[in-house]
């Protein structure tokens, strides 16, 4: 099973939120924080993105001045090492130590190897083997990260035909993993939210293979077809 992380695992944008929120009490001030996301998602996607999650310090600095924050620098590199406590959603960890009792768990994260670091700790470290931007040199929805990945499985004597891959972003996996012919599972986060929130809006939906709102649900459904 070859996993999203941050989105899908780990909760960034509850962990955006929380240290935009902590910011602006200091300063005096109360922010809505699903319009944070939504500027932050116009910001993050911009031609001149870096990558994530050291492009907090630039997002930071373009969306302060609409939230009525101080746009000083200090503070866009307190957002980005916010993602040393970013924390996984709450059924994460159980879910992905009861799949790796039958199968190998591989990472595919947008996010650096630092940060990852981070993130793989807090889950568990429950993963067979793991994929970063730095690792691939390119982010989803780009299928040269996928590629890397399918020479890695074939390395280990497979193929992608025998990958589950699971995801929440219908625009950096789903899609791309569909077109590419995986089976897929959309592990939808937001399902009792408008929106896309933090991630970017797709340019068309994708029908997933298998359709959860949690990885709770995920691995109660995988626990019981192995029954």
């Amino acid at each position: 099973m070859t996993f999203d992380v941050v989105g899908t695992l780990i909760d960034f944008e509850g962990g955006l939120k929380a240290c935009l929120a902590e910011i602006a009490a200091e300063t005096g001030i109360e922010i809505d924080g699903e319009r944070a996301l939504s500027l932050y998602r116009e910001a993050r996607y911009s031609g001149d993105a870096d990558l994530f999650p050291d492009d907090l310090v630039r997002v930071y600095l373009t969306i302060a001045p609409t939230l009525g924050l101080p746009a000083d620098r200090k503070y866009g590199e307190r957002l980005r090492d916010s993602a040393k406590n970013w924390k996984g959603f709450a059924d994460s960890t159980a879910a992905l130590a009861s799949l790796a009792k039958n199968y190998r768990l591989v990472a595919m994260t947008n996010a650096r190897r630092w940060a990852f670091a981070f993130f793989e700790k807090e889950l568990g470290n429950p993963f067979y083997a793991a994929f970063t931007a730095d690792d691939t040199g390119t982010e989803k929805p780009d299928p040269a990260f996928f590629e890397t990945v399918f020479a890695y499985i074939a390395s280990e004597g497979h193929s992608k035909n025998d990958i589950l891959h699971v995801a929440q972003s219908q625009h950096h996996d789903i899609g791309i993993s569909r077109k590419l012919g995986l089976t897929n599972c959309w592990i939808e986060r937001r399902h009792d939210q408008k929106g896309y929130g933090g991630t970017i809006e797709p340019a068309e939906f994708t029908t997933p293979d298998y359709h959860f709102t949690s990885m709770a649900g995920l691995s109660a459904a995988v626990a019981a077809a192995r029954a």
